[in-house]
């Protein structure tokens, strides 16, 4: 993203977006607004802003349960709030993950989000937190209102399904199912068994990406025609031994983790029993079919999330009367994949470069979306991750005809016109209703809505877990209290939302495999219709 930035352009870049933020007063709350008009430098609180509030509590955090203690399992207990979500079980197969799930990685890496039980819990929280090795057990277990789901993408419907069934709530990691059937059995589940129904795409709840697309809904980036994601690696270097020599033959590879000892010992002579081919299949399961959904459901979907949200944020503004659960549909994908690096075993592709066609903000004559007023009017994304280079860091970068917004790494914004372009430091303005950009002034109020902008986006920036989790917490206990169906408040990312998350990425893989433009049907998108884009994407059932 922007690669040949210098040190001082990226600096403008964020002050420019910090800026942008502060002088537009951007919220969705008036009380909010309020605050930014004042010049109060406070930040601005994630649950202040998406509805909720730990009162609702009433100091009863949600009792839940873990199951899938590995690598995101980890990332989901090191985030969340105790007071509003308490673990008190965990299922894994797994004796090493069975360990590392109490144990704070953070002294060792400063960057991870995986803190462990015991940072939470204290060190003798082992005692306390049941450990069930079949999560149908756990599922049995009374004291538990709600279950985190961090299993392998091929056992999220199963399970999500079963705990549904058993009268538990649910936040599922993304992807949300292997495939769209599956999507749509877990909608169907949910509204049957009246369970709140979570899926995982953070960005719904980073408030870096809520004040993006504030910036984005005033217009100031104007009309936006192409949309640049990405998500590169580089696998190509060399393992290395306990003393730090390469290991010959070997290369370096996330998807490929090492085996412990101890698992294979443990669960070797079971592997047919619980339904996987090899011990290999069930450790690296990213990189086989029948387990995993490649390139695109792992990374992918959390770029093409980010660009349906900004896109859907567009929409909104000239379809007013689209509902709550609208999301954009894309018209259609093409692209190209395969694999080109690796010489192993793996299934699925290693490089991954797809083009997707959004309808854009005046394409559809109404909300009802059945009459196209200006077919000429779209948006080009383009996505691709690839494993043998990381130049770029990943992100979006989104190109206006009045300036273009970086989104970089979860971390920072970098907003720049278009006239002076990158090293031009700019206020906001109003010329003709619409807002806009201009030379930043030194004067007091740049200064004061420069100030305003940090306030907003003080402190670490969270890339959305510990919200998502915050507020799937909020949601059970509102459902629990009796709260009626038309005030029941719904995660953000709900099932219908991530089915369509979904939909974009496995019909990439379609795209792909079939090396075809593939133009999306509305039945796909429809969680009552038996539609779908991957019919021929059969499970093989494979038990947790």
């Amino acid at each position: 993203m922007a690669i040949d930035l210098t040190p001082e352009q990226r600096k403008i870049g964020q002050e420019n977006f910090q800026r942008a933020v502060g002088q537009l007063g951007l919220t969705r709350r008036d009380f909010m607004k309020g605050l930014l008009a004042a010049g109060a430098a406070v930040p601005i609180g994630a649950a202040a802003y998406y509805g909720y509030s730990l009162d609702k509590l009433a100091g009863k955090p949600v009792k839940a349960g873990l199951i899938g203690a590995g690598d995101e399992g980890g990332v989901l207990v090191g985030e969340h709030n105790p007071k509003y979500l308490e673990f008190v079980a965990y299922c894994d197969i797994r004796p090493s993950n069975q360990k590392r799930i109490f144990e704070d990685e953070k002294a060792r890496n400063p960057n991870s989000l995986r803190r462990g039980f015991k940072f939470h819990y204290g060190s003798d929280c082992a005692k306390r937190i049941k450990f069930y090795e079949d999560y149908r057990k756990l599922l049995e277990d009374p004291d538990i209102e709600a279950v985190v789901i961090a299993l392998p993408l091929h056992l999220h419907a199963p399970v999500a399904i079963d705990a549904m069934k058993a009268g538990k709530h649910v936040l599922c990691e993304k992807l949300m199912a292997w495939n769209i059937e599956q999507c749509k059995d877990m909608i169907r589940v949910a509204a049957e068994t009246d369970r709140v129904l979570s899926i995982g795409h953070q960005r719904h709840y980073s408030m870096l990406y809520a004040h993006a697309v504030e910036v984005l809904r005033a217009g100031v980036l104007g009309d936006i025609k192409h949309i640049r994601a990405l998500w590169h690696r580089n696998n190509t270097w060399p393992q290395l031994d306990k003393n730090g020599k390469e290991i010959p033959g070997s290369i370096r590879d996330s998807w490929r983790p090492e085996i412990k000892e101890e698992d294979r010992k443990a669960l070797e002579g079971r592997i047919r029993q619980l339904g996987y081919k090899s011990i290999e299949e069930l450790v690296r399961w990213r990189l086989y079919r029948r387990t995993g959904g490649g390139l695109m459901a792992e990374l992918g979907s959390h770029q093409l999330d980010a660009c349906s949200i900004f896109l859907t944020a567009l929409a909104r503004k000239n379809y007013p009367g689209a509902g709550e659960d609208f999301k954009l549909m894309p018209l259609a994908v093409s692209g190209v994949g395969g694999k080109y690096f690796y010489k192993d075993d793996r299934e699925v592709e290693d490089h991954v470069f797809v083009t997707f066609e959004f309808p854009g903000p005046n394409y559809y004559a109404d909300e009802t979306m059945s009459q196209v007023k200006d077919k000429d009017d779209i948006v080009v994304v383009t996505y691709s991750s690839i494993n043998t280079n990381q130049f770029e860091p990943y992100g979006e970068c989104l190109m206006g005809t009045r300036a273009s917004m970086v989104v970089e790494m979860e971390q920072n914004v970098m907003l720049y016109p278009e006239r002076g372009g990158r090293s031009m430091a700019v206020t906001v303005s109003t010329s003709g209703g619409q807002p806009a950009l201009d030379s930043a002034g030194s004067g007091p109020a740049a200064v004061q809505a420069q100030d305003i902008g940090q306030a907003a986006l003080r402190g670490p920036v969270s890339r959305g877990y510990r919200e998502e989790m915050e507020h799937f917490a909020y949601c059970v206990r509102m459902w629990d209290q009796g709260a009626s169906r038309s005030d029941r408040p719904r995660p953000r990312c709900h099932g219908q939302v991530a089915m369509a998350d979904a939909i974009i990425a496995l019909t990439a893989n379609q795209a792909m495999k079939k090396q075809q433009r593939i133009a999306f049907r509305k039945e796909w998108f429809d969680p009552a219709s038996p539609e779908v884009p991957d019919p021929d994407m059969k499970p093989e059932y494979i038990t947790a």
